[in-house]
């Protein structure tokens, strides 16, 4: 049984990704669990790791559901994190983001 999951984007600079990741969630990676690695758990059985993997870096999609998407992109503007606004995605309403190495990060709500 499947207890956990823990989705991963790569990236080529730890030291730049977790500071886009921690204006992302609001808050310092809640874990380092060795170098090259931090994570941010959101939930207790689920998080997002960010790894180091230079050669491998820019290729990841993540898919983050949140309860309330114009606030997630005001503060994410406040941030200073760039984006277009929400637009229509299916069944909700996406925001599309890409951090430093161009990994995707899609966030979804209504």
């Amino acid at each position: 049984m499947i207890r956990r999951i823990l989705a991963q984007c790569t990236v080529s600079d730890i030291a730049r990704a977790e500071q886009w990741y921690s204006l992302l969630f609001d808050r310092a990676p809640d874990l380092r669990p060795m170098p090259g690695l931090s994570e941010w758990h959101p939930g207790d059985t689920f998080g997002l790791q960010v790894w180091s993997e230079p050669e491998r870096a820019g290729h990841s999609t993540v898919v983050l559901d949140e309860t309330d998407l114009d606030a997630a992109a005001a503060r994410l503007t406040a941030s200073g994190i760039a984006h277009d606004g929400p637009v229509p995605g299916g069944s909700a309403r996406i925001l599309l983001l890409s951090d430093p190495d161009g990994n995707r990060v899609v966030i979804t709500g209504q």
